[in-house]
């Protein structure tokens, strides 16, 4: 049949796939000249070496990225410290700001004070800390004389038989040896560079993390711009409650590990105990922590104590577990108070995963990433699975 303007195409120009025609793929290659998606995979397979030199390729671009990760490992974890600390100095930047004072001068006094305390704080306690050690090492062997002279000595003696003056001899006998003397000695030396190399790092962390307080309001707006125009604003307000969230979180955990420090410096001071400022150090480094960091130096007070004077580590271990209930139920709610609550199996989880990973680094940093996570999941997953039917 023709009309005016000609005849009319076939009907079999258009491919039909519901009729067992040509698929839409096929009908596109047509067109293009390309051949359908599908079929590359077996166009690879029927050329071997390709197929194997990109597999191969590809897996020694892993294991360089593996290797090189690892190798960067000191300086990833610098940097998350000092982010971590810039998001920890932030709120009292926040702070000033709705003081009037503008962001720079707020930043430039809030790190100054920072600075100054911490650099305050190591010229005072790390010469001190190091006598204590070295006189803590000397002093083993007349303290476990001493111990073999009190009660509670005879009382274990009494109940564990021989196990007891056997394991004290041990001990005794290892560090008379000049041999293991001079083990020590190799391990002090070890113990110096460490603390060399802990300072060198510390610096690090203090130039990058006031690049990063400086440049924080730049940061999450980059990473905002990542994300969809549609999303911006819910990506915006979800950095600014994590952001937050985690900067209430580290501040809140240094006031309580200081609190901690001072309580366990006077406790032992007082008692006459010995090494105070030496356990007022661990008590703040192990007592950041979370979850379980008190009560470790609870034991380690306690352990240290009992070598001096059954007596002082019975009313110290009393007066510290009573500090960890007030710690628990009051001071803890108050100071975190402004912080995501996480349920207590995920923090057990997050920090035995964390420090796993990372030690000390990792059980610091899992409390904030776990509690990030949950809001990411409360505001984005579980609103789409509601709206799903």
């Amino acid at each position: 049949m023709t009309d005016s303007d000609g005849p009319v195409p076939p009907a079999a120009a258009t491919p039909n796939p519901t009729a067992g025609g040509t698929a839409p793929t096929d009908a596109v290659a047509d067109v293009t000249g390309e051949a359908p998606p599908t079929k590359k995979f077996w166009t690879n397979i029927n050329r071997p070496f390709v197929l194997g030199f990109s597999l191969t390729l590809g897996g020694l671009a892993a294991f360089v990225l593996g290797v090189a990760l690892s190798n960067l490992s000191t300086v990833i974890i610098y940097v998350v410290f000092a982010l971590f600390a810039a998001l920890g100095l932030d709120p009292l930047v926040r702070l000033l700001e709705r003081r009037k004072v503008a962001r720079p001068w707020g930043i430039v006094t809030v790190y100054t004070a920072f600075a100054l305390v911490l650099v305050g704080v190591l010229w005072l306690i790390i010469p001190t800390v190091v006598k204590q050690i070295a006189q803590f090492v000397n002093d083993i062997p007349g303290m476990i004389t001493d111990f073999q002279k009190t009660d509670f000595y005879a009382w274990l003696q009494s109940n564990l038989g021989d196990v007891a003056a056997t394991a004290l001899d041990q001990v005794k006998t290892f560090l008379s040896d000049p041999s293991n003397i001079a083990t020590i000695g190799g391990g002090v030396i070890q113990v110096g560079l460490t603390i060399g190399t802990t300072i060198s790092g510390i610096i690090i962390i203090l130039v990058l993390s006031l690049y990063f307080l400086a440049s924080l309001p730049v940061m999450k707006e980059a990473f905002t711009r990542l994300a969809p125009a549609r999303n911006r604003p819910t990506v915006a307000s979800m950095t600014d409650q994590i952001t937050g969230s985690i900067g209430g979180y580290l501040g809140g955990m240094v006031i309580l590990a200081f609190c901690n420090s001072v309580l366990a410096f006077f406790l032992f001071l007082f008692l006459g105990l010995p090494f105070p400022l030496l356990m007022a150090v661990t008590a703040f480094t192990v007592t950041l922590i979370p979850l379980v960091g008190s009560v470790l130096f609870w034991i380690i007070g306690t352990l240290v104590a009992l070598f001096s004077s059954p007596v002082s580590a019975l009313i110290f271990a009393i007066i510290y577990l009573v500090y960890m209930q007030l710690e628990a139920y009051v001071l803890t709610p108050r100071v975190m108070s402004r912080t995501i609550s996480v349920p207590g199996a995920l923090v057990v989880i997050g920090a035995l995963v964390g420090g796993t990973l990372l030690g000390l680094l990792g059980a610091l940093v899992a409390i904030p990433v776990t509690a990030s996570i949950l809001l990411i999941v409360k505001q984005l997953v579980v609103p789409k699975q509601d709206a799903k039917i």
